[in-house]
């Protein structure tokens, strides 16, 4: 009972503290993100066995060239281009893995694409357009949660069919398709609640998130696997690390961005 109490009230500070950043103002959420993602770097360093200061100096800069000033538009372009590359790659490699142990190389591509390019994209994500909008961000964390919530609900209830047994033993094929369907669900309730988008295009932000999500999780699982831990972290009592938190978001923000100004631009 302790332990669920304990794992409850962390789980709820955190949510609390990012719908605050959140409402606030653009740089509250900004700062917030940027606090997260230098301790996500941090846990991601320890699983891959790299000591330097350069990725946290990487992380600061990047995210004030595109985040803050917001310069260089054409290259925050080119910069989502190669995460999105860099992620289908990871993706790839959790389906048919052609290593058993990430190279050096590697190491530092994933961290700058995968990782640094993830939250840049997750602060720029409410400002696609160039305004800020704090109920579009809001939404797609909330789907995220859903997502988690009720695939864990249907796959601890019916799931039967492990989903990658060798990254993630306990996912399931009923638990990923609860949380796309109850995902879904919710996002015809945003709709009606923001008007942001139409539902047609908020029901596909759910499927964005809930597939791309559900992946960030496997590629994190692997990365943990690999390290042979089982949380990147023990930030967040029962939850594990930051990064065991924000693995989903990380990894979908881009692929939820370009279809945002694709859409944008389609439009």
């Amino acid at each position: 009972m302790r332990e669920v109490f304990i794992r409850a009230l962390s789980g709820i500070l955190y949510v609390a503290f990012l719908l605050l950043a959140i409402f606030s103002w653009e740089n509250s959420y900004l700062i917030l993100i940027l606090v997260f993602g230098g301790m996500c770097l941090y846990e991601y360093l320890k699983l891959v066995h790299i000591k330097s200061f350069l990725p946290y100096v990487l992380l600061v800069s990047l995210t004030l060239i595109f985040c803050y000033f917001k310069l260089f538009k054409e290259v925050t372009l080119v910069f989502l281009s190669i995460t999105i590359m860099t992620n289908l790659y990871l993706i790839k490699n959790l389906i048919r893995p052609s290593e058993r142990y990430i190279t050096v190389s590697q190491k530092y591509i994933y961290l700058l694409f995968y990782i640094i390019g993830g939250f840049v994209f997750t602060i720029l994500l409410p400002s696609y357009q160039g305004e800020y909008t704090s109920y579009l961000v809001a939404s797609v964390f909330a789907l995220i949660w859903i997502n988690d919530t009720f695939a864990f609900i249907v796959g601890k209830s019916i799931g039967k069919h492990k989903l990658l047994e060798r990254i993630s033993p306990k996912k399931t094929v009923e638990g990923f398709l609860g949380g796309l369907v109850f995902s879904c669900i919710a996002s015809i309730f945003i709709y009606k609640f923001t008007k942001l988008l139409s539902i047609q295009l908020w029901i596909t932000v759910a499927v964005v998130t809930s597939v791309f999500g559900t992946l960030g999780d496997l590629i994190q699982s692997q990365l943990k696997r690999q390290a042979g831990v089982k949380d990147s972290g023990q930030l967040m009592p029962g939850h594990g690390g930051i990064y065991d938190r924000l693995d989903s978001i990380i990894f979908a923000s881009p692929f939820i961005y370009l279809f945002l100004i694709v859409l944008e631009y389609v439009s």
